[in-house]
């Protein structure tokens, strides 16, 4: 006799449906036949009595209902999860996948450590790393939670403040050639300068140690949005920026970059985890969220900064 599946597990296919991004992703990771997530999803669009996706043949939108559904939807199965893990006994063993959106430069250096021991602690999590340097949607991109670099204005998320981003202005010692060195902020003015336009564009403001600001207005001869292609261009003496101190550590450290003006810095940058605000929070988001906030509690300054 062929069985029906309940509503629950009707969710639970349509939440992967919108995480995998397809139907065909979302049958092969559940083990299951096209045609078979295809009825699931016609069932619970029958069940509700509204349309959830709208499908075409190279793209899935969530329509506005659906995107409503899907945010009830994974808070509903996290209760359900954590009602039967604690009828198990095991509230808070984490396990499952925990879907985590990270910017691409930290996602591929700093962060790799935090995460690897996060997974050594939960041996029943599994984590999908997805580098992405823009601001996160949750419902769209389908992730439990974000890490994000920069300040954050959207009252409907939780922002955990995790560590702050010193910065520092570098350049090639061939851009320098042998001249005299800036001994002040304005004398940075005269240089070709690299612009991250994710953070400033065409002008930044550095700060003394004692307190003094000075601004500066540029004309970038090169403007990205990667931090790794921006130190690579200063490297090749192409401008002077202002990097992350953490990014340019080891080429301060062998002479590839100087350090100019110690005394002067940019505004350091907050990173901070996002997830949205819910009832419930899974305990593979809520020990993440520990082992993230330990592993940088003191910060990302290079020892040769401090």
């Amino acid at each position: 006799m062929k069985t029906t599946p309940d509503r629950i597990e009707l969710m639970q296919t349509f939440v992967r449906i919108v995480e995998a991004g397809s139907l065909s992703a979302a049958a092969l990771q559940m083990g299951a036949t096209q045609p078979t997530v295809s009825r699931r999803l016609q069932a619970l669009e029958r069940s509700l009595g509204i349309k959830l996706l709208q499908r075409s043949t190279h793209a899935m939108q969530l329509t506005e209902d659906g995107s409503r559904c899907f945010a009830r939807a994974k808070e509903l199965l996290g209760r359900w999860d954590a009602f039967e893990a604690d009828l198990r006994g095991s509230h808070d063993v984490p396990e499952g996948t925990l879907r985590v959106m990270a910017p691409h430069a930290f996602g591929q250096q700093q962060l790799i450590t935090p995460l690897a021991e996060y997974l050594r602690r939960y041996p029943r999590v599994a984590v999908e790393w997805l580098l992405h340097d823009g601001t996160p949607n949750f419902i769209a991109d389908g992730i439990d939670c974000a890490i994000h670099v920069g300040a954050v204005d959207d009252p409907t998320v939780v922002s955990v403040k995790l560590a702050e981003i010193p910065r520092i202005v570098v350049a090639a010692p061939s851009l320098l050639g042998d001249g005299p060195r800036p001994t002040h902020a304005e004398d940075l003015a005269a240089l070709p300068w690299l612009a991250l336009r994710t953070f400033y564009r065409n002008e930044i403001s550095l700060e003394h140690r004692s307190g003094t600001q000075h601004r500066l207005a540029l004309q970038p001869r090169i403007s990205t949005d990667s931090l790794f292609a921006m130190r690579n261009a200063a490297l090749m003496g192409l401008g002077v920026c202002v990097a992350s101190a953490w990014a340019v550590a080891d080429d301060v450290a062998n002479g590839t970059l100087v350090h100019l003006l110690p005394e002067w810095h940019a505004a350091p940058l907050p990173m901070v985890l996002l997830y949205p605000y819910a009832q419930f929070y899974p305990a593979k988001l809520r020990r993440f969220a520990e082992v993230l906030r330990a592993a940088l509690h003191h910060g990302l300054e290079p020892a040769w900064a401090s």
